[in-house]
Formats: structure tokens, C-alpha cells, sequence
């Protein structure tokens, strides 16, 4: 056991010393991974525990001018790390099949190395956006994939600073940088009031950026074209394993695996946060006809006050004639809610809407009570 031991310290050592960027050693936190690793474990707990708890009794911040300057530095930094990344090497002599690591001192070397490690700070800066949301009560915007995202980037980054700081796995951060342009410009925009509010239509499809941005980077490394399915790019993003190119294979390992992670997370909370909205228009829509007395069913819309059924509506409210107590299946054939209503109200989307429309959700937990008691 102790030689096992001492073999892995024997082992970090070695890699540490003998195997990363002896250029990048003296940098600011660059010298051992668990500064930056305590510190995003320190985000996580924060994110998830503390801040929440500090803000349960407390009102939400008004931070809507530092939200603009912070937004506003963000956009700048984002901007100028993507022209770094381009002029130190993407839009000048880099290949975009194959590109290995300049480890020497020149003046252009160097420049993509600073460009890598102000990337890795950018990451840290960006703890803020989190840090935000708590402190204005934005518990919902605290999802698995922000989180997951801001907590992993930039334990992920200082390997990338520490073994290959440039190269081919710089392509990730270009195009990291300009979605960060676009999407920092949004929430500037977004700050500014709720007169651009119109304008920001465009809003999902920032998370389809993030998503083909993070598909790109598979690409360059397979050289597919964007629109081939997704199994194909992945079946073939690791090409370059085959390829003689002068390049860490761990480190494509490593970025290929991390880009089709958040690829997922992002498809994930793609379908989450903007599919839903098809059920909450849905429940818009059968509040409107509930609190206008118009409500649509197979058995046919409501006529001059009458259901198509003949049954009478009163005050909005259908009135049943049939023996005994109305069940869920009467109260449907009524025509007075739709089985996707009622279904709504299983699922606890007892809130519809509008103030008119409690009188029927009334009826309709009324009669689920009934069922579950008779069940």
C-alpha cells in the first residue's frame, strides 16, 4: 500500500514537473491543480447550499447596474480573447485538420499561451454569473447544467493551460468566446430594461449556439461536415487518434469527451426549458375559453350558451342532469374541461392561468378527490 502510494506522488510529480508547459509553471495559480479545484468544488457548495440559504429570508438584490457593467466587461473580455485566439494563430497559420503545440518562446507562441491562460481566468469571472442569481433569488436559473457548466470549465481549462496551452484544443476556446459575445451582449441588453425586451426574441437560440459551437469543435477534430447526424460526428470526432499529427492524444480524449458532455447538457436543458412551452401555452389557452365560457371538446364547442351535448352552462359552469354523483367521465362528456385539462390537474398543474378559472379548478379537484376515494 505504501509503495502504491508512493508511486502515484512519484507519478504527479513527474507529470507535473516533466510533462506540462515549463512556460506556464510560474503563472498565477497554474503551479498545482487544487487551488483551482477547491475553488470549484467552493462555487458548487456555494451555488447549491449556501447562497440559497443565506438569501431564504432576505429580499432579493436590485442589481441591475452592475448587471450592466458586468455585462458590458464581459462583452469587451469576450471580444478580446476571441481576437487573441484568432491572431495568435486561428486566422493566421493555424491548421484547422491538424495543429500541434508551439512550446517555444516566440513572440506568437507566447501570445496564444497568455491567450489560454486569460481564458482560464475568464472562467473564474464568470462564477459572478452565478453569484448573481442567488443574490437576486434566482433559484430556478440555478439549473444542473449551469452549475455543471461553471464548476467544471475551469478545472477543465487549466489542464488545457498546464499540458497544451494552444494548439489544437484552442479551437474549443475560440468559438467559446464568441458565443460568450453574443450571449453577454443579450443579457446587457436584457439589463437595460423592459423596453428591449421585445427584442430579444432570439433568446434560445443561444443554447443552440452553445450546442453547435460545442459540435464544431468535434468536427474540426473529425473533419465532418455540421449537418451530418450526431452519431456520425461522434463515431468520428476522434479521427485524429489516427491521424500522425503532433498532438496529445489524452488532451483529445479529454476535450472530445468534455464537448459531447455539455452537448448533451445543453440538448438536455434545450428541450426542458423551451419545449415546456407548448404545455404552458396549452394551459393558457383553456383558461381563455374557461373564463370566456367557450370551451372546445369532443363533444363539440359551446353554442349561445348550451354544450353541444345539451347540456346547460351556467355562469360558466356546466350543470349535469345525469342520476347519481358526476364522475370525472361525466363531467368530461359535459364538455365543460378536456382530458388534457384534467390531466394537467393530476399532474399538479392546478394553476391555469386566471382568476375566472378557479371555480372550475374547484370542480375539477372536486371530482379527482371523489375518483381517488372511490378508487
Amino acid at each position: 500500500m505504501a509503495h502504491l502510494v508512493s508511486s502515484i506522488i512519484d507519478g504527479y510529480h513527474d507529470l507535473m514537473e516533466n510533462k506540462s508547459d515549463p512556460r506556464v509553471n510560474d503563472w498565477f495559480l497554474m503551479a498545482s491543480p487544487f487551488p483551482t479545484m477547491f475553488l470549484c468544488l467552493g462555487y458548487v457548495y456555494f451555488s447549491k447550499v449556501v447562497g440559497p440559504k443565506l438569501m431564504e429570508h432576505r429580499k432579493p438584490m436590485d442589481l441591475r447596474y452592475v448587471l450592466i457593467i458586468y455585462n458590458l466587461v464581459q462583452v469587451i473580455f469576450s471580444a478580446w480573447l476571441f481576437y487573441e485566439c484568432l491572431c495568435s494563430g486561428w486566422m493566421t497559420h493555424y491548421s484547422y485538420r491538424c495543429q500541434p503545440v508551439d512550446y517555444s518562446f516566440s513572440p506568437t507562441a507566447l501570445r496564444m499561451a497568455k491567450g489560454c491562460w486569460w481564458y482560464y481566468i475568464s472562467k473564474f469571472i464568470e462564477f459572478l454569473d452565478t453569484i448573481f442569481f442567488v443574490l437576486r433569488k434566482k433559484n430556478d436559473h440555478l439549473s444542473n447544467l449551469h452549475v455543471i457548466h461553471h464548476g467544471v470549465m475551469p478545472m477543465s481549462v487549466w489542464f488545457g493551460v498546464k499540458f497544451t496551452p494552444g494548439g489544437h484544443s484552442s479551437f474549443f476556446g475560440l468559438l467559446n468566446t464568441f458565443v460568450h459575445v453574443i450571449m453577454y451582449s443579450y443579457y446587457l441588453l436584457a439589463a437595460l430594461g423592459p423596453q428591449l425586451q421585445k427584442y430579444l426574441w432570439w433568446k434560445k437560440y443561444l443554447t443552440v449556439l452553445q450546442m453547435v459551437g460545442l459540435e464544431c469543435y468535434l468536427l474540426q477534430v473529425g473533419q465532418l461536415m455540421w449537418h451530418v447526424q450526431f452519431v456520425l460526428v461522434m463515431v468520428h470526432a476522434f479521427q485524429l487518434l489516427f491521424i500522425d499529427c503532433n498532438y496529445p492524444r489524452a488532451f483529445v480524449w479529454w476535450i472530445g469527451m468534455h464537448a459531447i458532455m455539455f452537448y448533451f447538457l445543453f440538448s438536455d436543458f434545450y428541450k426542458q426549458a423551451y419545449k415546456k412551452k407548448a404545455l404552458a401555452a396549452e394551459r393558457k389557452r383553456l383558461a381563455d375559453q374557461l373564463a370566456n365560457g367557450k370551451v372546445n371538446s369532443s363533444s363539440g364547442p359551446v353554442t349561445n350558451g348550451y354544450l353541444s351535448n345539451g347540456h346547460h352552462l351556467k355562469n360558466g359552469d356546466a350543470t349535469y342532469h345525469q342520476a347519481g354523483k358526476p364522475t370525472i367521465a361525466s363531467f368530461l362528456n359535459g364538455s365543460a374541461l378536456s382530458q388534457r385539462t384534467v390531466e394537467l390537474v393530476r399532474a399538479g398543474y392546478s394553476s391555469l392561468g386566471s382568476a375566472a378559472t378557479l371555480r372550475h379548478q374547484s370542480r375539477v379537484h372536486s371530482l379527482l378527490a371523489d375518483e381517488d376515494r372511490q378508487s
